[in-house]
Parts: structure tokens; sequence; C-alpha cells
């Protein structure tokens, strides 16, 4: 069993902090569960472009609202809280933050080591060790 607080992430590795965002990432791949998750904030008045090629993630915003845009085909999409979204096509997207910082709880497959950073693209290569997933 795992059994984990938030206070246990803050200020370590699984403390992932950028520009527009703050990811505390609960489970990682070291976890062996097979996915990650994260407690991510989106700051307000942001915009972040996205493209998970190697990651299939779920999003379910709990705070905040905004707004994800699909690139490939120009769809626009509310968030609010209670709201949820899946890139199941590794879509290509921006995500805004519109009123309010949004909290979304996020989950990744294959699992993030948690030593991932964005590529230029917005996308996380994948794990070096195949057994981390």
């Amino acid at each position: 069993m795992i059994v984990r607080h938030l206070g246990d992430v803050l200020g370590t590795d699984a403390h992932v902090k950028g520009e527009a965002f703050e990811s505390r990432r609960m489970l990682l791949a070291q976890d062996g569960v097979g996915y990650s998750l994260h407690d991510t904030q989106v700051r307000e008045g942001t915009e972040q472009r996205l493209h998970y090629k190697n990651h299939v993630e779920s999003n379910y915003v709990t705070a905040g609202e905004g707004e994800v845009e699909n690139l490939v085909t120009g769809e626009v999409f509310p968030l609010g809280p209670g709201s949820l979204y899946v890139l199941d096509r590794n879509e290509p997207h921006l995500l805004r933050a519109l009123r309010g910082d949004m909290r979304i709880v996020c989950v990744f497959t294959p699992a993030l080591t948690g030593r991932e950073v964005h590529d230029a693209d917005g996308s996380y290569g994948l794990p070096d060790d195949v057994s981390e997933r």
C-alpha cells in the first residue's frame, strides 16, 4: 500500500515548477503502479503549448477556469471544476488558465519518472529504462 501526502512531495525532486505551472508528482514510475499521478496548478493568465506524443494524459479540473484547444481540429473546450479532458490521441493542444489558478489532477501512462522536461514542442520523451513503466 502506498500512502503519501502532498507535504511529503513539496520541496523534493517530485515538486517541479515552471513559469506557467507547478506539478506535485504524487506517484511516479518508481512506485510501480503503471501510471503517474500529479497534482498540478496552472497559473492564471498563462497559456501552454503541449503535445504528449509518447503518453496518454487524463486531466480532472478541481479549481479555476480555463480552456483547452485541440490544435488538430481547432475545437476549444471550456474547463472548470468537474471537467475532464483526456489526450487519448496524443493531440497537440493549448491549455489556458483564464480565471483563477487552475488545479488539475493529471494521470500519465506510461508513468513519468519525474526527471522529464518539456521538449521544444511541449512533449516528454519515453523513459530511458522500459522497466520504469
